[in-house]
């Protein structure tokens, strides 16, 4: 009789015991961060030329207009933004150079894993000068910045421009 109660108490304790792992693991559970799913990946549509024309050339032209000198008959006079709309604009053409860079990259776009990459890296970096300059209404970064992201489309169209 008396193995019978041992065997008993052992079943009860084992049985508690039981409980007691279940109901931890559902507190965990529930308490566990669901797990982060990845954005879809996009899918290309625009060809190279289509975004180096519909993005890269349109807002190159307004970072390299936004600040110079002109010179004509009555002298020479300065250009640069004039108010924070202005600025603005220089920046979000810096802005939409630094995602063309970006479009560049994405699947299927890059003509190869070396030179390409490294050379658009350079153009997204350039451009993101760019943009700080901008964002900083500095007339002499934005020089600086342009100089830079026309040096870095000259030698990737010197290599890959057919």
């Amino acid at each position: 009789m008396r193995t019978i109660q041992w065997l008993f108490a052992v079943g009860v304790l084992l049985f508690v015991t039981g409980i007691g792992f279940v109901i931890a693991g559902a507190r965990e559970a529930r308490s566990a961060t669901p797990p982060v799913q990845a954005p879809p990946a996009g899918k290309p549509v625009a060809t190279i030329k289509q975004i180096m024309s519909g993005i890269t050339q349109p807002n190159a032209a307004i970072l390299y207009a936004s600040v110079g000198t002109v010179a004509g008959p009555e002298g020479t006079r300065d250009i640069s933004p004039q108010n924070d709309e202005e600025w603005t604009a220089v920046g979000n053409s810096a802005a939409a150079l630094i995602e063309s860079g970006n479009l560049l990259l994405m699947n299927g776009r890059a003509v190869d894993a070396d030179a390409w990459v490294t050379m658009t890296n350079a153009f997204i970096a350039a451009s993101a000068t760019a943009l700080k300059a901008a964002d900083d209404k500095s007339t002499d970064g934005i020089l600086l910045a342009g100089a830079k992201v026309y040096a870095t489309c000259e030698t990737c169209h010197e290599r890959y421009q057919r």
